[in-house]
């Protein structure tokens, strides 16, 4: 079972996401155990502050690392974890990718630490944290958002979490494609037609279909993503009819 404890000052606001669909249903499947930890409880003065003005000036507070070195101390020690994992949510952090959710989705015990303020004291990034993950390039109030997006990535790859284990699979950004359309009942909605081949029953065919289609879109939407990859012959061979398509 998987352990992840989040560090954040405002732990009302993971109450909603953790307790409900998927991430919810994972906790009830024993796949993964939360908890969330208000690190101003590990505060060592008698106001529990838990920042201060940054040294040589300037705009904003900085959090001190005494209460994040403690806090990680302490729920290290109580997880008895050889492997774990102390994630800063930070705007300078790494871009995180599918490869990143699959790469954490292996780790016994996650520490997400999510920072208010104007930062982090430098030494908390050099001493204390193994990753830092930025979930975009902008800015937000705080590391909460960024944890639940990261969290529901990786819970969600767990074995026996998702009902069909081959969903997650041909996600989109798993392959290295975005992921091909999807069509349901009605056939016929309002003149517009689900496409011929998916409704034929023919296995083979509407696996070439879709997986044209992904690349399809994926040369449509995020071309990028076709210079990460290694095609195979066939899909070399529907990419060069895709692109005379648009020529």
């Amino acid at each position: 079972m998987m352990k992840i404890d989040v560090l954040t000052l405002f732990p009302e606001m993971f109450s909603g996401v953790l307790g409900h669909s998927i991430l919810h249903k994972a906790a009830e499947k024993s796949a993964v155990q939360y908890n969330v930890v208000n690190f101003r409880d590990y505060a060592d003065n008698k106001h529990q502050t838990v920042d201060d003005y940054p040294y040589g000036g300037g705009a904003g507070m900085v959090l001190k690392p005494q209460p994040i070195f403690d806090a990680v101390a302490a729920l290290k020690e109580q997880a008895e974890s050889k492997r774990t994992r102390v994630i800063l949510l930070c705007p300078q952090g790494k871009r995180y990718d599918q490869k990143k959710a699959e790469e954490l989705a292996r780790v016994e015990h996650l520490i997400f630490v999510c920072g208010h303020y104007e930062g982090y004291d430098e030494r908390i990034r050099e001493h204390v944290v193994t990753d830092e993950i930025s979930i975009g390039d902008y800015v937000l109030t705080g590391g909460e958002l960024g944890a639940m997006v990261v969290i529901d990535s990786v819970v969600r790859l767990l074995p026996e979490v998702l009902g069909n284990q081959e969903s997650h699979m041909k996600d989109s950004f798993s392959t290295g494609l975005l992921e091909h359309p999807h069509y349901t009942r009605p056939s016929d909605f309002r003149g517009m037609m689900v496409p011929e081949v998916l409704l034929q029953g023919h296995h083979k065919l509407i696996e070439e279909w879709r997986n044209k289609e992904a690349l399809r879109r994926t040369y449509l939407r995020r071309p990028d993503l076709l210079e990460k990859i290694e095609l195979t012959n066939d899909q070399e061979n529907w990419l060069n009819e895709i692109k005379k398509e648009y020529e």
